[in-house]
């Protein structure tokens, strides 16, 4: 035998490596419309930057008929390789073997990669396609989901984490992508629960598929376990690309500037998207897009808790974070659902050095018994709270109305907004006119020959005197009233002025945020 024998010996190995649980597993995979772990790289990366580590790793297990060289790879696939030229780590498990099952060594692979993302300061990708825990293994599979869950959240806001879900994910296999920083979800193949439908019909005797219990529809809508849901595997693989090209590699960097299309930054059409009349609904996100530039505006979590609109954009080739009030849903009032949402973002944005733009157009927060006793105040509490501490560039625009606890939770001057715009039409007050006429001249109303043109002209003194952004402006708390026209130009010199902001809090260990 010579080297060459060896290195051929060297290539056989790795073939069958690379042939995971064998041919007809792959063809059972492709049949379910799922890629392999491989397939799946490949789409991801750019073409001929995959390098896999640790590929000849083996189980140490012999128990329940596991023997030695059973599961090529772990079942994990790990590596590295370049999005749009740039670093990224990632796993991907790989179905075809023992159902993707994390054991001991599986879970060393991703802790392996995901340290050495960690030291590279680069984004950690994982595709997830598992059954849970390869319960041969018993209590060390179990050991080793705490070894990633540890890294998961450790690393959290040190470097980027992605998940994408292409599979059924059950039990410990859904907590590490619910710590990550974002979850892709691929429609009617990919789900996650903690118990699957046959342990919940054993204990509580409900009926439900695995669709409708944890499917990606499920996930968007409802849970808001998912950020974004995709109809296909490759689908959701390009929006991974998509989504990495608004953030920097680390937290100790800025975002990436692209080169973006010249468009025009006076805006002559933006009046006639928001009604004048402020009870009449329209939809924000078509002044978002005509805001920033074109095309650039990646909505998070679009199905879940639609009366606030989050996601990424670029003002002028900068990537910016977008917190936005939904008037067409529920007025736009905060919900516990919504605070959620946003509170997570302003914190994710905040993680990543990611300036935040706030369009506010807001009733209030939602009123009603279910709300209350749903731990409302908690949760309306996390805006305030995630607001506060951010200390990236913070700018508000006030297109029309902005009420009370809610006009303060949304990035006010009070809790650190840098720049406050305000619309001409903008009213700013406690509360709006309606109910402060009923209370502030309730008297005159009542002792009035007329009382419901008493209560008419009260609600248009009213409106007069308070709800408009002078009274606001005068004080302090908006820096500009401006032409609704001229709101791009506004937040272009904004980002530019604030460019290289800093701003320190209190040392501390961390804070308790009300979660």
């Amino acid at each position: 035998m010579d080297m060459f024998d060896k290195i051929n010996e060297l290539y056989d190995k790795r073939r069958a490596i690379e042939l995971g649980g064998g041919d007809a597993r792959i063809d059972k995979q492709h049949e379910k419309g799922k890629l392999t772990a491989r397939e799946r790289i490949d789409l991801l990366l750019d073409e001929g930057t995959f390098t896999e580590l640790n590929p000849y790793i083996e189980h140490r297990n012999s128990d329940f008929g596991m023997q030695p060289g059973s599961a090529p790879g772990e079942g994990v696939v790990t590596g590295y390789g370049k999005v749009n030229g740039r670093l990224i780590f990632l796993f991907a498990q790989d179905f075809t073997v023992y159902g993707g099952a994390l054991g001991e060594m599986h879970a060393k692979k991703i802790a392996a990669a995901m340290d050495l993302a960690v030291k590279n300061k680069a984004p950690f990708v994982g595709l997830n396609d598992s059954g849970g825990a390869r319960i041969q293994e018993g209590v060390l599979s179990l050991d080793g989901y705490g070894h990633v869950f540890y890294r998961n959240s450790i690393y959290s806001g040190v470097i980027p984490q992605i998940s994408v879900i292409m599979g059924p994910c059950a039990g410990g296999a859904v907590y590490s992508p619910a710590i990550t920083d974002f979850v892709f979800m691929v429609e009617k193949t990919s789900q996650m629960f903690i118990t699957g439908p046959k342990v919940i019909e054993t204990v509580t005797g409900e009926k439900i598929s695995s669709e409708e219990l944890g499917g990606a529809s499920v996930h968007g809508a409802i849970s808001g376990n998912a950020h974004f849901t995709c109809e296909s595997e490759q689908q959701a693989l390009e929006q991974v690309r998509a989504l990495l090209s608004y953030l920097p590699q680390h937290n100790e960097e800025r975002p990436p500037k692209q080169e973006h299309q010249e468009r025009e930054d006076f805006l002559p059409d933006i009046p006639d998207i928001v009604p004048f009349d402020s009870s009449r609904p329209y939809d924000v996100r078509k002044v978002l897009e005509m805001v920033v530039d074109e095309g650039s505006f990646m909505e998070v979590q679009a199905s879940f808790a639609k009366n606030a609109v989050i996601g990424f954009a670029r003002v002028n080739g900068r990537s910016v974070g977008l917190v936005a009030n939904q008037p067409k849903v529920m007025a736009g009032g905060l919900d516990i659902n919504s605070s959620d949402k946003i509170s997570r973002f302003i914190r994710l944005c905040d993680c990543f050095n990611i300036p935040l733009i706030t369009f506010e157009d807001v009733t209030g927060f939602f009123p009603g018994v279910k709300q209350e006793h749903g731990g409302i105040i908690r949760h309306g509490a996390k805006i305030l709270y995630a607001y506060s501490e951010a200390t990236v560039p913070k700018i508000t625009v006030i297109t029309r109305k902005a009420y009370g606890g809610a006009y303060v939770a949304l990035n006010s001057k009070a809790i650190g907004a840098d720049l406050v715009f305000a619309w001409p039409n903008a009213e700013i007050a406690v509360m709006g006119p309606h109910g402060a006429a009923n209370i502030i001249f309730a008297k005159e109303i009542r002792e009035s020959e007329n009382p419901e043109e008493t209560r008419q002209a009260k609600i248009e003194e009213y409106r007069e005197k308070f709800a408009n952004p002078y009274v606001a402006a005068a004080n302090g708390m908006v820096d500009d009233v401006i032409d609704p026209r001229e709101t791009r130009i506004k937040l272009i010199q904004s980002l530019d002025m604030l460019e290289r902001k800093t701003e320190e809090r209190p040392p501390k260990k961390h804070g308790n945020i009300p979660l």
